[in-house]
């Protein structure tokens, strides 16, 4: 028994033991078997992470770099340490503190356990925060010990107790080895990998999977090819991200042609363009916002700048007031709203961030995008929820969240604009000719494979869209059986239902001039693609017609696919979709931290 760890100790595995017992006994309520159960899982709050393959294991926390509140089922009085660790936990020491031969065989347990979700250096991955700052790297090493020891199950995050514990250690002492340098970025090398086929039975129409998306193939889903909960197993299926194969390339339709426009990025996600034509990233993991300008013959950007640095995680970006004049920059970091003064043509914001008001954080979803009302008047943030499918009824730290929040520009005015949406923080867009907000939403997870499906939607001032109660309209979540039946006539049905599990991210509406017609007004998305799958899904852009009409009619196309190597590995993952000033269609992945550039060049 490492130093430090005593009758405390022994009360906390007591505690996880019977942790353990109440996660497994809810895994086999939703029928899901060990042999299914085979790697590190992008977690989020409300998930249980658990692991059987050689033996029982588990992965980090998604939130571990973040700074959630958790509650760890200990009898041990807790203050207001690391996830409320005990206060004798910090007093514990890693006995293998800067030794070499340890923070090696630590390297190897990561690389095994928890870098799917985390990282291969703990840069993050999608919504998991990186491990390479914030209290994970700060705190005492006997309080990140005793959370990865104890777990917090209500949270998703199971206790690592049944791992040795001179290898719990041993991960500690690698991830503090994992600290950030100023100006070091998030990125890491992928490994090359040769992919292996797919032995699953084919998908049932209209589902799919990752195997039969190709450039220009139209799906539609609706309410009633919904299966009913559990009629398959819930997956552990989280993607190993490698290195871009040889001859890998993303693949759009006949007539369009993808080029490489940047590459070299820490973790490109939201990417917006200002009305002069400039185009706006967000580089969440590093808090910082680019800006590249121009075009060369070759598709690559004439110039590029650090708008701004310093931000916490952050992803929306929106112009004030619209039009072709803004004065201000706003941002959706991860726990407020702020601006940068801003006048047209700027590379480099003129002084600090502005804090116009505080959004409910602390787990969970982090991304805000955000989105102003036509008219400027109203300002539209999404907030996603803290956990998989709690009860707001029961749970303070989903108030206000799994909503689109409206505010006025200064920040002030909050309030609840629609609701029951489990997470559109990925993805708003207003329409352009009718004015609605629209958004991109990722369903629950937990019910089977083809459930629940992710969707894109117009948003009705104070509709209700089902979470975490029901789903795609009247149907009823069984982990909440009876609740809230006066509710059940009341959920919106979405218009575009897709491929469960998806991921759904950014979206835009196409209004450049170099694609064909009939793709003006059109919706394209990012899809980040799935974990809750036995065979994954998305990792793809979407192509939602509008048919001139700016109403959806439930369809949507397969457009630029190719990022997925085989059931376990993916090299590319799509988040954010913006249209060029020349037309083209530039597309964010924070897989191979890069930007795809989709032009036309005809038939």
């Amino acid at each position: 028994m490492p130093p430090g760890e005593g009758a405390a100790a022994k009360r906390w595995k007591s505690a996880t033991a019977r942790d353990s017992h109440m996660a497994l006994s809810s895994l086999n309520r939703m029928s899901c078997p060990a042999s299914i159960m085979n790697g590190p899982l992008d977690l989020y709050p409300g998930r249980v992470s658990v692991t059987f393959a050689s033996g029982l294991r588990f992965g980090l926390l998604a939130m571990m770099g973040g700074s959630a509140t958790f509650f760890a089922g200990s009898a041990v009085a807790q203050d207001a340490h690391f996830h409320n660790a005990p206060i004798g936990s910090a007093q514990q020491k890693n006995p293998f503190a800067g030794q070499g031969a340890a923070v090696a065989a630590g390297a190897k347990l990561y690389a095994t356990n928890c870098a799917p979700c985390h990282g291969v250096s703990g840069q993050g991955t999608g919504n998991v925060p990186p491990l390479t700052e914030g209290p994970t790297q700060t705190v005492p090493e006997g309080e990140v010990f005793w959370f990865i020891t104890t777990g917090s199950i209500k949270n998703g995050m199971p206790p690592w107790n049944t791992i040795p514990e001179e290898d719990r250690w041993r991960i500690v002492a690698f991830v503090r080895t994992l600290k950030k340098s100023p100006g070091a970025t998030n990125a890491a090398p992928a490994e090359k990998y040769v992919p292996v086929e797919t032995a699953a039975p084919l998908p049932a129409a209209p589902f799919t999977d990752f195997r039969f998306e190709a450039p220009g193939t139209v799906r539609k889903i609706t309410p009633g090819n919904l299966p009913a909960p559990y009629a398959t197993d819930t997956s552990n299926n989280g993607a190993k991200l490698v290195a871009r194969p040889d001859g890998a390339w993303p693949q759009a339709p006949k007539g369009f042609q993808v080029q490489l426009y940047a590459t070299g990025l820490d973790n490109p996600r939201l990417i917006r363009s200002a009305p002069n034509g400039d185009i706006f990233l967000a580089e969440s993991s590093s808090g910082k916002i680019k800006v590249f300008r121009g075009m060369t013959s070759d598709g690559k950007p004439k110039e590029s700048s650090v708008f701004a640095t310093g931000l916490d995680r952050p992803y929306g970006i929106a112009f004030y007031p619209p039009g072709d004049n803004p004065q201000w920059v706003y941002v959706g970091d991860t726990d407020s709203i702020v601006r940068f003064p801003y006048k047209s043509g700027d590379l480099q914001a003129s002084s600090p961030a502005q804090h116009l008001a505080d959004l409910p954080h602390g787990g969970g979803h982090w991304t805000r995008d955000l989105q102003f009302s036509a008219d400027g008047k109203k300002l539209f943030v999404a907030v996603g929820s803290a956990s998989n499918v709690d009860d707001p009824d029961t749970t303070p730290e989903e108030k206000n969240r799994a909503d689109i929040l409206e505010f006025n520009p200064d920040g002030s005015g909050m309030r609840i604009y629609a609701y029951g949406i489990r997470n559109a923080g990925g993805g708003l867009a207003v329409h352009p000719t009718t004015h609605e907000l629209w958004c991109s939403v990722n369903e629950r997870d937990g019910l089977g494979d083809n459930l629940v499906p992710d969707y894109i939607t117009h948003v009705e001032e104070g509709g209700f869209y089902g979470w975490p109660w029901f789903y795609i309209g009247s149907h009823q979540d069984p982990r909440h059986a009876g609740k809230h039946p006066e509710l059940k006539d009341k959920v919106i049905v979405p218009d575009v239902l897709l491929q469960p599990h998806n991921a759904s991210l950014g979206l835009t509406f196409y209004e450049g001039a170099q694609f064909p017609a009939e793709y003006k007004g059109d919706i394209f998305a990012a899809e980040h693609g799935s974990w809750n799958r036995s065979v994954r899904v998305g990792y793809e852009v979407i192509r939602v017609p509008m048919h001139h009409t700016g109403r959806a009619t439930g369809e949507y196309e397969d457009f630029l696919t190719g990022f997925a190597v085989d059931n376990r590995h993916v090299w590319g993952r799509p988040v954010g979709v913006t249209v060029a000033p020349d037309g083209s269609l530039l597309v964010t992945d924070d897989g191979s931290n890069s930007i795809w550039r989709v032009v036309y060049v005809g038939k």
